[in-house]
């Protein structure tokens, strides 16, 4: 399996170690593998008796395959360990009916990210090794608040590899701020930008493109690669959720082999929904993919229009991982629907005017299997509410607003078949408003919102969170966005 980038007519010729070593084409583009492998009922069957761990090394070798399955099999065990995931690795929960929550926090740092930041390290460790590489990586990262603390959490003291980490000072709930800033180990760095979640990757992309940054790393042993879901190191493992999920469901006799099933991802990004999306494309009988926002619903708006238009306000909602206005996924999606030669013309204008509209037959294939919706911070609350009053379902601000979306989508298609849908973070996480939206009041303070919310739900509060008030601050800078690679260089003394 070769790679190429999603701007390139060239002939895919990059492994996958060279791939998620490097992060980024060198054009801009993304990587994306040159064709699909099949998945099949009898493997589906097989799987269904497997671990979470072995099933994620059968399908990642169906893309890595300069990686030995015994050496995935090893990172995945290790990775999705039981220490780490003491809930479990992507379990299924039901909240009622057909809605299937697919609980994808129950890693080191209460966030869905530790499913790929888990095993991300261990596949660029041995890509270092693969490729001859003998400088040392340099992680950089941008994050709206959980791949930050995921990608830290990962990669804190692995060998030949720093990471610096870059998130909006006012764009993160206190609880993800305090998550990094107490972040220990000692390859790892943590800085703060006066800006929203897209200066900060922006700023990250053009560091990654400044020919002078690179070479002035190069003479100090380092090179460039990244840890967001742009690299397809990250975005390679969210593929088995989805794999993983079915095989659930057909254990749970919730459906019958072959039967058809529907995806609900809350998503800013489009990396975990586009991994949907492949695992659709290998043969997974995923009927419908229900994209869901917040009130930066411009994702939904391009799958109702045609039109991706960034020209807009931006709102810092309570679910901050998705307040995005550049989703550097869907350039993926773009280059599987109309071809390299309209990617590159698409992502061109986004950088020149900040608007794309595609042509009907490309939007025609994309409504084929995508629809969005979006919840306001008002149906954000109320669905937090009526899910725990009816179901005894506690879910965070983030996967409210996939319940809310695929409520919506039943009310409006009066689609029955099941809804696996992506709850990507703990309630922990964003305590202050699950609180406040469960019990109509507010807490003293959003980490008093913790117990607060323990003390009310008679849940606990999951162990990468407990205690967090009482940890040491490690990380206070704070920049500039156009001050960015003078963080870099600082860092790298």
């Amino acid at each position: 399996m070769f790679y190429k980038s999603t701007r390139s007519n060239e002939k895919a010729r990059n492994t996958a170690a060279q791939v998620i070593k490097q992060g980024l084409a060198d054009d801009g583009g993304l990587f994306v593998p040159e064709s699909i492998p099949s998945l099949t009922a009898k493997e589906l069957e097989e799987m269904c008796k497997d671990s979470y761990p072995v099933r994620a090394a059968r399908i990642l070798s169906k893309f890595l395959t300069d990686y030995t399955y015994e050496e995935l099999l090893a990172d995945c065990t290790a990775a999705y360990d039981e220490k780490s995931f003491v809930g479990g690795a992507a379990p299924l929960r039901n909240i009622h009916d057909n809605f299937e929550c697919l609980e994808l926090w129950h890693g080191p740092t209460a966030a869905f990210k530790d499913m790929a930041l888990q095993i991300m390290p261990r596949l660029l460790s041995r890509a270092l090794v693969k490729t001859g590489e003998e400088r040392t990586a340099l992680i950089l990262v941008a994050t709206s608040g959980d791949t930050g603390k995921a990608a830290l959490e990962g990669y804190k003291d692995v060998d030949r590899v720093k990471i610096m980490v870059f998130y909006p000072v006012d764009g993160v709930s206190r609880v993800q701020k305090l998550q990094m800033s107490t972040q220990t180990g000692s390859n790892v760095n943590v800085c703060a930008i006066r800006g929203n979640f897209d200066d900060a990757q922006n700023g990250v992309k053009e560091i990654f493109a400044d020919a002078e940054m690179a070479k002035a790393l190069n003479d100090k042993g380092y090179f460039f690669s990244s840890a967001n879901s742009i690299n397809w190191g990250r975005l390679a493992p969210q593929i088995v959720y989805y794999v993983s999920a079915y095989c659930d469901l057909l254990n749970a006799g919730k459906c019958k082999m072959g039967d058809a099933f529907n995806v609900c991802v809350p998503t800013g990004n489009f990396g975990n929904i586009f991994a949907a999306y492949l695992a659709k494309l290998m043969g997974l009988p995923i009927a419908k993919l229900i994209c869901a926002s917040n009130s930066n619903n411009i994702l939904t708006d391009f799958l109702k229009t045609g039109t991706y238009d960034r020209n807009r306000d931006f709102y810092l909602t309570m679910s901050p991982s998705m307040d995005i206005l550049i989703s550097s996924n869907l350039e993926r999606l773009l280059y599987f629907t109309a071809g390299s030669e309209k990617t590159a013309a698409y992502m061109d204008a986004l950088k020149k005017n900040g608007v794309y509209s595609v042509e009907d037959d490309v939007m025609a294939k994309i409504k084929e299997n995508f629809i969005g919706y979006y919840a306001d911070e008002k149906e954000t609350a109320k669905t937090i509410r009526e899910t725990y009053d009816r179901y005894g379902y506690l879910a965070d601000t983030h996967t409210a607003v996939a319940i809310s979306a695929a409520n919506q989508y039943v009310a409006e298609t009066g689609d029955a078949l099941p809804i696996v849908i992506d709850s990507t973070a703990s309630p922990y996480k964003f305590a202050n408003d699950v609180y406040l939206a469960v019990a109509g009041e507010a807490a003293e303070s959003e980490l008093a919102a913790l117990d607060a919310l323990s003390a009310r739900t008679n849940t606990e509060i999951p162990y990468p969170l407990a205690g967090l008030a009482n940890r040491q601050v490690n990380f206070t800078k704070v920049v500039d966005k156009t001050e960015m690679s003078a963080a870099v260089l600082e860092y790298l003394g």
